[in-house]
């Protein structure tokens, strides 16, 4: 059991368990009273959860273990949280959100460091650690309402600076909001806002 505020949240078999990642954006967390957040990679849904004592939130993850994993914790919680399985915004087509969270898996991994368990997802970014950032970065303006913002952890190991550089080319702000330094890396969270487009 992991207490974070009023919180109480149950560590789950094949879940990635709250780390340091994980309170960095739970900590940093922009989210408005009433406003429609979906959360990408929830795993246990502390984040989720607090969102949702504001928000109106939507949480997906790839992993089944952690969808059912966070549906418990919301529960303990008497949290109001759909909880949806699919990959990144499949369980979420044609819906558009105020603000996406996404803790990405961000770690550069060889096919020598996996278990092939379903906790890969959590951290498994592919050989240079971007294979699902970019497939996020793919999709995520589609799924923003107007002026909708995105709050993004990722690794300096998966180039903070592609992301940052990517995010303006698809026509957000985005900067690096917070971070933690370790010894071989950085945890960034980057905070992107879309900008109104011109009227033709």
């Amino acid at each position: 059991m992991i207490r974070y505020g009023d919180l109480k949240i149950e560590t789950c078999r094949d879940v990635y368990e709250p780390a340091e990642d994980t309170f960095l954006l739970a900590d940093n967390l922009d989210v408005a009273e009433g406003e429609r957040v979906l959360e990408i990679g929830t795993g246990t849904g502390l984040v989720a959860i607090n969102a949702s004592e504001k928000a109106d939130v939507t949480a997906t993850d790839i992993n089944p273990a952690a969808v059912e994993c966070a549906r418990k914790n919301a529960a303990l919680n008497g949290s109001r949280l759909r909880v949806l399985q699919g990959d990144l915004f499949d369980p979420v087509r044609g819906e558009k959100f105020d603000v996406i969270l996404f803790n990405t898996p961000y770690l550069p991994v060889g096919e020598e460091d996996l278990t092939d368990g379903p906790i890969d997802l959590a951290w498994n970014g592919g050989p240079d650690g971007r294979r699902v950032i970019d497939r996020f970065l793919d999709d995520v303006a589609e799924h923003l309402k107007p002026g909708g913002r995105i709050q993004l952890v990722q690794s300096s190991l998966s180039d903070t600076r592609r992301t940052l550089e990517r995010l303006q080319s698809l026509g957000f702000d985005a900067e690096v909001t917070a971070s933690e330094r370790y010894f071989f890396e950085e945890i960034v969270l980057i905070r992107a806002i879309m900008k109104a487009r011109d009227p033709l």
